[in-house]
């Protein structure tokens, strides 16, 4: 039932994102009286699983969700249908109308994509407001992993600025710093300014902590202890709270971790407050600097439920904020190529197609979240088509400008073998996409 609800949430943002680019280019085709012969959610290659024919129209859908399209008389598109183009330009045809209103038209998808990405964060942020964690609200400041310590941050950190904007949303703070090229912390009571380090980027991606490569700090508080470990032996119990090891205080988890570490093989004391009191324990600490035993999980959603904080938005201020957010998602996805096309992060290995993507939808039904991802994928849209690339709206804006500022149009034949290799590229692409997706579910 889970996989069921994810694949229904990704193809119902999908094709409600398909439909609306795709009448971007519809509606203002035929306000100028070009004429669509087909409008596609889907592609349908030998085959459609329905079509039906409207007017001059052909509507239907594809059986290979990999995005959708409308066919404009007399253009290059990707169905490379060619014959039309040999015969003069009727009147109905996209290449007899002027530069700017085939610009118009090629616009239409990206443009209808960014303002519908508007609308939904200006109605997210109206209706249910918006819910962080505020890192000015960790008193303690951070615990930091290897990794990103690695990056340049330091356990006890406050975060305080990302590439000079304040950043006091921790989420967002996870996954801007890796795009960053600098970051501002106050520590140990002074504001400090430190460049991003790309290898310590490299290692919070290969380590699969790009969300979790710092966290609030909190105390060690004892949950469940393993049968026969050291921690059984020494008599630790559930609710004790460790506060030093031989001596040393340890008022937070990471600093237990920590102290143990440098103590393996060994036999240490712990401190431990129980019940108002503090008891002594001899425990042995392992080769691995562990003693066998897990952390109240709850007591660390405490800790993190204190930064927790919902902002609420009137009407009037919902909608520049949605615009804000828009902005904000944009420039994100630009700055992801930093560290995607970077041999030393190689993220392009952690690149996801269709199954990568429907993976990470909600298990459940969660609306909130459903229309999250739908705007910052409808965002993401409108960024990869108006990429030049031939084959996408990008490829054929910028033949429409160089025309309009040149005044001459660009050959036909350079057009079709442009959309060949644009359509031959992007063919491939996704092929590789989809390639790693399943090669990720068979062997990870």
């Amino acid at each position: 039932m889970e996989l069921f609800n994810q694949i229904f949430q990704f193809i119902l943002s999908i094709s409600l994102l398909v439909i609306l680019h795709e009448l971007g280019h519809f509606i203002p085709a035929k306000l100028f009286k070009t004429k669509v012969e087909k409008f596609y959610l889907f592609f349908d290659p030998w085959f459609s699983i329905a079509k039906k024919k409207v007017g001059e129209t052909e509507y239907g859908i594809g059986w290979l969700p990999f995005g959708g399209y409308v066919k404009i008389a007399g253009m290059v598109d990707e169905s490379m249908d060619t014959e039309q183009l040999k015969k003069p330009a009727e009147p109905w045809e996209f290449r007899a109308k002027p530069a700017w209103k085939r610009l118009i038209i090629m616009l239409g998808g990206v443009t209808v994509n960014f303002f519908l990405a508007w609308a939904i964060y200006s109605g997210l942020s109206f209706f249910t407001g918006e819910t962080y964690h505020d890192s000015t609200l960790l008193k303690d400041g951070i615990a930091v992993s290897a990794e990103g310590q690695k990056m340049g941050l330091k356990t006890g950190d406050k975060i305080l600025k990302i590439d000079g904007k304040t950043a006091d949303r921790m989420e967002t703070s996870m996954i801007n710093m890796l795009f960053a090229d600098n970051a501002t912390v106050l520590r140990n009571g002074k504001e400090v300014t430190f460049p991003i380090n790309i290898n310590g980027v490299a290692d919070v991606l290969k380590s699969n902590e790009a969300r979790a490569y710092f966290t609030p700090r909190f105390p060690a508080v004892v949950d469940s202890i393993s049968p026969k470990s050291a921690a059984q032996v020494a008599g630790l119990e559930k609710g004790d709270q460790i506060i030093a090891v031989n001596n040393i205080p340890t008022p937070y988890f990471d600093e237990l971790t920590k102290n143990l570490s440098l103590l393996k093989n060994t036999t240490a004391e712990l401190s431990v407050k129980r019940k108002g009191e503090t008891l002594q324990l001899p425990v042995q600490v392992n080769k691995d600097g562990i003693i066998g035993f897990s952390i109240d999980a709850s007591v660390a959603q405490e800790y993190l439920d204190k930064a927790k904080v919902t902002k609420h938005y009137s009407f009037l201020e919902a909608i520049p904020r949605g615009f804000t957010r828009t902005i904000d998602v944009l420039v994100m996805q630009v700055k992801q190529f930093k560290i995607v096309f970077n041999t030393k992060t190689e993220g392009y290995k952690k690149v996801s197609g269709p199954i990568g993507i429907i993976k990470q939808m909600p298990a459940q039904i969660d609306w909130v979240a459903f229309w999250s991802f739908t705007a910052m994928f409808s965002v993401w849209l409108a960024f990869l088509n108006l990429i030049p690339i031939p084959g996408l709206d990008g490829g054929h804006v910028i033949f429409t400008l160089w025309e309009m500022i040149t005044g001459k149009p660009v050959p036909q034949k350079v057009l079709e073998n442009a959309q060949m290799v644009g359509v031959i590229f992007l063919l491939g692409l996704m092929i590789l996409i989809f390639g790693s997706d399943i090669f990720k579910l068979i062997f990870r």
